[in-house]
């Protein structure tokens, strides 16, 4: 019999969980008829098709498919394989080249032409629902609905989709917070007293500066949103999804494709008050470029707040230089550790750290080999315990035919097979899924003399910068910096002392080298935090 393997698919948006049970029966029966067996079964739940990254079952189908178990697939239709035209195409060539045939009950063997055409129609049904979705939400808005989501001050009412009640309470926050920006009060001051009062925030743990300011292109923050005058704007923001990592990013439409409505049932604010708001805000403003992506600063988006754990951000600069500080105790003043950092110190630690414990290629030689070591350790462990697996699951597959076996011979009851063969099917699933969860043995990593000589010149180049004015080549110190590096932690150290620097990545773990060694620099202290590894795409 021709060995198969099954995948199936259900998205959340108009199904629910018996969908994958139901579409795996019918490729079973199709399986029977068509004399194959099935060895394998991929399954994606409440996962959408219209795109391949986020979908761990396609995935590892796919892998799985390098290994020859099986020489088919069998999914109920090619929209559960998926609704994107090229994720398709990419997967119908990839079990291609392992002479594995996509089949379905209605198509049979999916060919080109087949896929090709069903595939402009399921492509087309996403545009079509995506045109009627966007058309209910214009119609919700235009009768003084909301087109989803939930505003800070309102509670949504149960069984009327849409609709909207103020929540008293955070009404009169919202009231308050609009009556001290109108006297004078920052947002930061605001947010502080909120803090205080241990008022609830909208979500997270802090009342923040940003949580009241918000962004004026998306209206977000409570002292812009026209809600609270009884305005609904919608479609300011729509959805799409990146082509490498399949996650929905929110992209600003042009103001010309802004929806708007009045509802006075939603107003907390009268509408004098919110316009002299809006004049407070434009007057206070400080016009930011746009379009930047690249890091600001050499360290941006790493530093940690070693007393809270939030980030750091730039509290100015004086003759000595850029100081940075605890972005949760600017924002929010809810945060012990208020003390301004000089950043470059900081900078200058983290670079001769790495460069004197990772840039020689014996410190190189060394992590690979370390870490060869662990991938093979881990591997033999999985191979063991997928053998035992195996063997359980032959087991437990005999005894569930033993069972129904000797339920057609009627040598046992209907209520002795109902109650005994749900638990040895269960049983026997839970087996399979077990087995599916280990990961194939990962390859040996070589060293590459060219990837390594890169690797070595990165963290002299590094070396150099920070020896040299930033301002030029911080960016491309910035993106070499964040192949080593995941978070630097900044312990908080008394006025007059120099500050602990932390390194985190995923070293220590691996290769076991000593932390590095505290030592004195001009402007802080850098020891080895546990865990940090070097970068090994390309060795």
């Amino acid at each position: 019999m021709t060995p198969a393997a099954i995948y199936a698919r259900y998205s959340s948006d108009n199904q629910d969980d018996r969908s994958v049970d139901d579409q795996i029966a019918l490729c079973r029966e199709y399986a029977a008829r068509e004399k194959m067996k099935i060895v394998a079964v991929f399954e994606d739940r409440a996962i959408s098709g219209a795109s391949i990254q986020n979908r761990p079952g396609i995935k590892k189908l796919l892998t799985a498919a390098a290994t020859f178990q099986f020489q088919v697939v069998i999914a109920e239709s090619m929209s559960r394989i998926g609704r994107d035209q090229g994720d398709r195409a990419e997967i119908r060539k990839r079990l291609k080249f392992f002479d594995v045939q996509l089949m379905t009950p209605v198509d049979g063997v999916v060919t080109p032409l087949i896929d090709g055409v069903r595939a402009v129609v399921d492509s087309q049904y996403l545009e079509d629902l995506k045109a009627a979705t966007i058309r209910g939400m214009q119609s919700n808005v235009a009768e003084g609905l909301t087109a989803g989501g939930k505003a800070y001050g309102y509670a949504p009412v149960k069984g009327e989709p849409g609709k909207l009640i103020i929540v008293e309470h955070e009404a009169e926050t919202i009231r308050q917070i609009f009556m001290r920006f109108m006297a004078g009060d920052s947002a930061r001051t605001i947010a502080a007293r909120l803090n205080e009062r241990s008022v609830p925030p909208p979500r997270g743990a802090f009342w923040r500066a940003s949580t009241l300011i918000g962004s004026k292109r998306r209206g977000h923050g409570i002292l812009m949103n026209s809600i609270y005058a009884g305005r609904i704007v919608w479609n300011r923001v729509r959805m799409v999804k990146h082509p490498d990592t399949g996650r929905r990013l929110s992209r600003i439409n042009p103001e010309s494709e802004w929806r708007t409505a009045d509802a006075p049932h939603l107003r907390i604010i009268d509408q004098e008050t919110f316009d002299k708001v809006q004049a407070l805000l434009r007057s206070r403003s400080v016009e930011r470029p746009r379009g930047r992506t690249r890091p600001r600063y050499l360290l941006s988006g790493l530093l940690r707040c070693g007393a809270c754990g939030a980030g750091m951000s730039m509290r100015g600069r004086d003759r000595k230089g850029r100081r940075i500080c605890c972005t949760q105790f600017l924002e929010a003043d809810s945060c012990t550790n208020g003390r301004g950092y000089y950043l470059d110190g900081i900078e200058h630690a983290v670079i001769s750290g790495l460069k004197e414990r990772l840039g020689t290629r014996a410190a190189i030689a060394h992590y690979i080999r370390s870490f060869n070591d662990e991938r093979k350790r881990s591997a033999m462990m999985a191979t063991n315990s997928r053998d035992r697996l195996e063997r359980e699951l032959q087991e437990a597959q005999r005894a569930l035919d033993r069972l129904i076996d000797a339920h057609i011979r009627e040598r046992i009851t209907d209520d002795e097979a109902n109650e005994r063969l749900p638990v040895m099917r269960a049983e026997r699933d839970r087996l399979k899924a077990a087995l599916a969860e280990i990961d194939e043995p990962p390859k040996v990593i070589t060293l590459h003399p060219t990837a390594v000589d890169q690797h070595v010149r990165n963290l002299e180049r590094l070396a150099e910068l920070i020896n040299e004015d930033l301002a030029e080549g911080e960016s491309e110190a910035a993106g070499v910096l964040r192949k080593l590096v995941d978070r630097v932690t900044v312990l908080p150290a008394p006025a007059g002392t120099l500050p602990t620097v932390i390194v985190r990545g995923q070293l220590e773990t691996l290769v076991n080298l000593p932390v590095f060694t505290p030592r004195s620099l001009s402007r802080g202290v850098l020891v080895a935090g546990e865990g940090f590894e070097p970068p090994t795409s390309g060795l």
